[in-house]
C-alpha cells in the first residue's frame, strides 16, 4: 500500500512539473510572441520646410504613398477614429468581450462574416501582420493585442494605426491621405475631412473617391452625427460639416525644392526630413528663377540654380538647385548646386584675402597688368587689354586675370591649393601640379554650394558672437540644422577677421549690372559680390554677402555646351541682385575693432611708405601687413633746371640743379600705365655724356623670357610671323635690333618687328643708342 501512494505521489510531481513547465513555457511565449519592430515596410521619403510645412516627397519603394510614422495624432482625427471604430478603447485591454461577442452572434445569425469586432489595437496587429483573415488569425492578433497593450500607450497604438492603414488606392496612412484628398497637413484637417479619413481604412477598396461616394458620404456624416450627440461638436458646426462637400479627386503633392527633395530620397531614403527651408522664400527665389531662365532660353541657356544661406544662423533657407524639374531634357534633372563646375574667377577673393592675411600684400599694392608668359602660359584679361599697373583692391573689383594671376605666382599654387581644401572646397582633390597657375582662372572645378558657403562663412566671421572657425562639413547637417557630432568628418578653419574686412571692403566696389551710382541711392544696400565667368563661357557665377545673407547663382547649360554671351556679370550677375532686392535689407558689416593698427602706406603705389615717398596717407592695415616691402617705385634723382635731363652731382659743374622724388615703373609697365594715365611723367633721360642709367630703361613687352611660341598659318598655307614689341623709357631713343647675333634693323618711336624664325630656340637682343641692352629667349615649336 506504501508502494502504491508513493507511486501516485511520484506521478501527481510528474504531472505538476510538467503543468509548471507548460506554464511557464506558455507565459514566456506570450511575454515574447510580439516582435520588437511591428512594421516592416519602406516608406516615402517626406521633405518639410522650417515650419513643417510640406514641400514635397518621394513614393516608397513597394509603390506607395507611406509617409514615415507618426508619434502623435491630430484630436479631431483621434475623435472621429475611435467614435467609428472602437468607442471603448481607452477602457479595454486590446481585446473587446462584447464586441467580440456581438460579432459571433451577428455573424451566426447571418450566416456569413458581417462584423469583426476588431479593436483599433487588433486592427493594429492586423496591419503589421498583413495576413489572410481567418479563425486562427484572429486569435493571434487577439494575444498579440493584448501584448501590445502592455508594451505600448494608448497614444502610441493609435499613432501606429493611423501610419499604417489603408486609405484607398495606394495612399497608406493618415498624413498622405490628408495632402492626397485635401492638399494639407493632417493637424489642419476640418471635423468633416476627419471623418471622412476615419471611414475610409474601414473599407477602403469599396469606398472611394471615384467610387461608392454616396456610402462614403453617409458614413462620413454619420460619424458627425454621433460627434454632435456626444456633445464633441456644437450645432452650427455640425449643420455647416454634414453640408461640405466630398473631394472630387486626389491632389497632387507639393513641388518645392524638388532637386532638394531629390539629394534627401537619395541620402535619407525613407526618412521625414526637417529641412531649414522657408517655405514662402524658396517659393519666391523659384519664381525669380523661372522668369529668368525664359528670358535665358532666348539663347539656349537653359539651366540655372540658386542657393540663398542665412548668415546668422548658418542655415540654407532656400535651395533651387534648377528649373523645369518636370522637364526631362535638358539637364533640368540635374542639381546644379551639387555638379562640379568650373569656378571661372570666382576664386580670386580667397587668393585676395589670404595674401592679406599672411602679409604678403596690402590693399592697394600696386600689381602688373602686362602680357606674361609663364612657361608657356600666357593668361588674358577679359578685355584683352592692359594697363601697366593696377591696385590690388581694383583688380580684384575688376577681376583682372593677369594681376591674380602674378599673385598666385607670388603666393605658390600649393600653399593656395591647400588653403582652398582647408576651407570646404571638397572637389578640389587633385594635386597643386595639376592645377598650376590655371588654379585661379577657372582650373579647377568647385560646387556652387561651396562656393557660396565659403563667402557665407567669411561673412560670419564678421558677425558679433557668431563661431567663424566651423567650416560646414555634412551638407545634410546644414539643412536640416543641425550640428554634426563627428570630429572626424569636422573641419576647423579659422577665419582673420581683419582680411574678410579688406576682402569684402573690394568686393562691395564691383560695378553693378544697374547702370546707376548705387552709392547715391539710400535704399540701395551694400553688397559684396563676385563674379565668375569659366573658359568657353560654359559657366556664369555670381555670389554676394551681406550681414543677413549669402546668395550664389549658376547660370549655364548642365550639358557643358557654352554660349556667347554666357558671362557672369551679364547673366548671373542681374539674377544674384534680383534675389537680394526680394530679401530684406540689411546694413554694412561694423568693422572688426582690435585688428588694424595704422601705417603710411605710399599713396600712387600701395606699399608701405619708403625712404623717397612724399605724398602717404595713414590706413589701417593688418600687423602681418608690416611684413611687406616699402614702396620701390620711387626714386630720389637729381635734375638739370628746366627738368629734362637728370644728371649725376659731380657732373653738373656750375650748371643750376634740384634734387626731388620720382614716382617711376618698370618699362614694360610703364608703357601701358601711361597710356590710361596722363598724369604718369617717365623719367627723364640722362644728360649726354653726365651719367648712365642705373635702372634697366628698356623691356621687351613680347615675347617674355622663355615663352614658347606656336607661328600661325597665313590664308595661302604659308609659315606666319611672330611680332615682337619692345617698351623704352625714352620715345626718342633709337633701337638695334639682334636676331641669335645677326644684327636685323633699327626702329625709333615705335619698336616693333616682325619675325619669321625657323623653328627651336632663338636669343633676340635690343640695344638702344646709349649701349643698354636687354635680351629675352623664346623657342619655336
Amino acid at each position: 500500500m506504501k508502494v502504491k501512494i508513493s507511486e501516485v505521489f511520484r506521478k501527481l510531481s510528474v504531472t505538476r512539473r510538467v503543468i509548471l513547465g507548460s506554464i511557464t513555457l506558455l507565459v514566456m511565449g506570450y511575454m515574447f510572441c510580439l516582435p520588437r519592430q511591428l512594421f516592416h515596410v519602406p516608406y516615402s521619403t517626406v521633405v518639410t520646410d522650417k515650419n513643417e510645412e510640406l514641400l514635397g516627397a518621394r513614393i516608397a519603394s513597394d509603390g506607395q504613398w507611406r509617409f514615415p510614422p507618426r508619434n502623435t495624432t491630430p484630436e479631431k482625427i483621434k475623435h472621429c477614429l475611435i467614435t467609428f471604430e472602437d468607442k471603448h478603447f481607452y477602457h479595454h485591454w486590446g481585446v473587446n468581450p462584447l464586441a467580440i461577442g456581438r460579432a459571433v452572434y451577428q455573424n451566426i445569425k447571418n450566416k456569413h462574416i458581417v462584423s469583426g469586432g476588431s479593436t483599433l489595437t487588433m486592427q493594429t496587429i492586423r496591419l503589421a501582420r498583413n495576413k489572410p483573415r481567418t479563425f486562427g488569425e484572429k486569435i493571434i492578433e487577439m494575444i498579440w493585442a493584448t501584448r501590445l497593450e502592455f508594451r505600448a500607450s494608448k497614444e502610441e497604438i493609435l499613432s501606429m494605426y493611423i501610419s499604417h492603414a489603408p486609405f484607398g488606392g495606394n495612399v497608406v496612412g493618415l498624413d498622405a491621405a490628408a495632402w492626397r484628398y485635401f492638399g494639407h497637413s493632417a493637424e489642419e484637417l476640418s471635423w468633416a475631412e476627419s471623418a471622412m479619413l476615419a471611414v475610409l481604412p474601414n473599407a477602403p477598396a469599396m469606398i472611394h473617391l471615384s467610387k461608392g461616394r454616396e456610402t462614403l458620404f453617409a458614413k462620413r456624416n454619420r460619424v458627425l452625427k454621433l460627434l454632435h450627440e456626444k456633445g464633441i461638436i456644437d450645432s452650427s458646426t455640425y449643420e455647416l460639416t454634414v453640408s461640405e462637400p466630398l473631394p472630387e479627386e486626389p491632389h497632387l503633392l507639393p513641388q518645392t525644392a524638388p532637386h532638394l527633395v531629390s539629394r534627401f530620397y537619395k541620402e535619407r531614403n525613407g526618412q521625414y526630413s526637417h529641412s531649414t527651408i522657408d517655405r514662402g522664400i524658396q517659393m519666391h527665389i523659384e519664381a525669380i528663377a523661372e522668369r529668368w531662365s525664359n528670358e535665358f532660353n532666348r539663347s539656349d541657356i537653359r539651366n540655372l540654380a540658386i542657393l540663398v544661406i542665412d548668415l546668422p544662423a548658418n542655415q540654407v533657407i532656400a535651395y533651387c538647385g534648377n528649373v523645369h524639374f518636370d522637364h526631362r531634357q535638358g539637364g533640368n534633372q540635374v542639381d546644379v548646386i551639387q555638379a562640379p563646375r568650373s569656378t571661372g574667377s570666382i576664386l580670386k577673393p580667397f587668393l585676395y584675402y589670404a595674401m592679406l592675411q599672411e602679409g604678403a600684400l596690402l590693399p592697394h599694392t600696386l600689381l602688373p597688368d602686362i602680357p606674361i608668359n609663364i612657361n608657356g602660359f600666357s593668361p588674358q584679361n577679359f578685355s584683352r587689354q592692359y594697363e601697366g599697373a593696377v591696385p590690388a583692391s581694383e583688380a580684384l573689383a575688376r577681376s583682372l586675370n593677369i594681376p591674380a594671376v602674378t599673385m598666385l605666382q607670388k603666393y605658390g599654387v600649393p600653399k593656395f591649393h591647400n588653403f582652398l581644401q582647408q576651407t570646404g572646397f571638397k572637389t578640389i582633390t587633385r594635386p597643386s601640379s595639376h592645377y598650376g597657375l590655371s588654379l585661379i582662372l577657372g582650373g579647377a572645378e568647385a560646387t556652387l554650394w561651396d562656393v557660396t558657403n565659403a563667402y557665407a562663412q567669411m561673412g560670419r566671421s564678421l558677425i558679433p558672437n557668431q563661431h567663424s572657425d566651423a567650416v560646414p562639413q555634412k551638407e545634410a547637417d546644414i539643412l536640416m540644422g543641425e550640428e554634426s557630432k563627428n570630429e572626424a568628418i569636422q573641419q576647423k578653419f579659422t577665419w582673420d577677421k581683419g582680411a574678410v574686412w579688406q576682402t569684402f571692403d573690394a568686393l562691395k566696389e564691383v560695378n553693378r549690372p544697374e547702370e546707376i551710382d548705387w552709392k547715391s541711392i539710400p535704399s540701395m544696400q551694400t553688397i559684396a559680390w563676385k563674379t565668375g565667368t569659366s573658359y568657353g563661357f560654359r559657366d556664369a557665377w555670381a555670389v554676394g554677402v551681406t550681414p543677413r545673407y549669402a546668395v550664389g547663382v549658376w547660370v549655364g547649360n548642365a550639358t557643358g555646351e557654352g554660349k556667347p554671351g554666357l558671362v557672369g556679370a551679364q547673366t548671373a550677375g542681374p539674377v544674384l541682385f534680383d534675389v537680394f532686392n526680394y530679401l530684406p535689407s540689411s546694413s554694412w558689416f561694423e568693422r572688426p575693432t582690435g585688428v588694424f593698427i595704422d601705417a603710411e602706406v605710399c599713396r600712387q603705389s600701395g606699399h608701405l611708405k619708403g625712404r623717397f615717398c612724399e605724398e602717404a596717407d595713414t590706413v589701417l592695415i593688418l600687423p602681418s601687413g608690416l611684413r611687406t616691402e616699402s614702396c620701390p617705385y620711387h626714386h630720389f634723382i637729381t635734375l638739370s633746371a628746366d627738368e629734362k635731363y637728370r644728371i649725376y652731382e659731380n657732373c653738373a659743374n656750375m650748371e643750376p640743379t634740384f634734387q626731388r622724388s620720382w614716382f617711376a615703373l618698370p618699362p614694360v609697365w610703364e608703357w601701358y600705365y601711361k597710356q590710361h594715365h596722363p598724369e604718369y611723367k617717365p623719367l627723364p633721360p640722362f644728360k649726354s655724356g653726365c651719367g648712365e642709367d642705373s635702372f634697366q630703361p628698356m623691356q621687351f613687352i613680347y615675347p617674355p623670357m622663355n615663352a614658347r611660341i606656336k607661328l600661325p598659318k597665313q590664308l595661302g598655307g604659308n609659315k606666319g610671323f611672330i611680332t615682337v614689341e619692345l617698351a623704352h623709357n625714352n620715345p626718342e631713343a633709337i633701337i638695334f635690333w639682334h636676331l641669335d647675333d645677326i644684327y636685323l634693323m633699327q626702329t625709333q618711336d615705335f619698336h616693333k618687328i616682325s619675325l619669321q624664325p625657323e623653328p627651336g630656340k632663338h636669343s633676340l637682343t635690343a640695344v638702344d643708342g646709349e649701349g643698354n641692352t636687354v635680351s629675352t629667349t623664346f623657342f619655336i615649336e
